[in-house]
């Protein structure tokens, strides 16, 4: 499995996975796969090159609440193991490691359910910490559902894994349990533990 940067050429297996009623959105499910059908069917382009948008030109997010609260700077990758897997999303404000309340973390990722348990999101995470490293950010924070275990385990074993000082899990993480994420955006939630990046290194 790699990450690659959205092109023409994963398009179609993307629309495959929004067909079988797979959305990067877990609170708005169908409704948000609906939209990013129609956002492609207008301009596939346009959609394609909003997954890069590292100056937040693009429009506000639309937080589950309704309300509307100002784009981050950020990029997205997709899972791709010769078909679409999943999204992995990277978001930070510039100049601080801070992020405003109504964001859960600097990344946001999601499996497709029929490419889960094969090691893809820990993968992709190990991969993405070098690019939080590169524009400027000492750590990431993660934020997952509470009652998922598997996820937190995932993102501990993704830090270790990648990092050169593994005898200090315990005290890089600042834990603390959060509301399930919107598609990395919500109000009033709190994180559930920050990852230096650092010290990352890809095998």
């Amino acid at each position: 499995m790699q990450l690659v940067r959205p092109g023409p050429e994963h398009l179609a297996s993307y629309v495959a996975a929004l067909e079988r009623g797979w959305s990067a959105d877990n609170e708005r499910g169908l409704d948000a796969a609906r939209e990013e059908f129609s956002r492609i069917e207008a301009d596939a382009a346009a959609f394609l090159a909003s997954m890069e948008d590292r100056e937040a030109k693009g429009p506000p997010i639309t937080l589950p609440d309704g309300s509307m609260a100002k784009r981050l700077p950020g990029f997205r990758r997709w899972l791709w193991d010769g078909e679409f897997c999943g999204s992995i999303g990277l978001r930070w404000q510039p100049g601080t490691t801070a992020l405003p309340p109504y964001c859960l973390g600097h990344i946001g990722y999601a499996v497709v359910p029929w490419k889960q348990r094969l090691g893809y999101a820990k993968s992709a995470l190990r991969f993405m910490l070098p690019e939080a490293r590169a524009i400027g950010l000492p750590y990431v924070e993660i934020t997952t559902d509470p009652d998922n275990i598997a996820s937190s385990k995932r993102m501990e074993a993704s830090w270790l894994s990648t990092s050169s000082n593994r005898g200090s899990l315990a005290a890089s993480l600042a834990c603390a349990f959060a509301s399930r994420s919107h598609n990395g955006y919500a109000a009033g939630s709190r994180r559930l533990g920050s990852y230096p990046s650092g010290n990352c290194r890809t095998t």
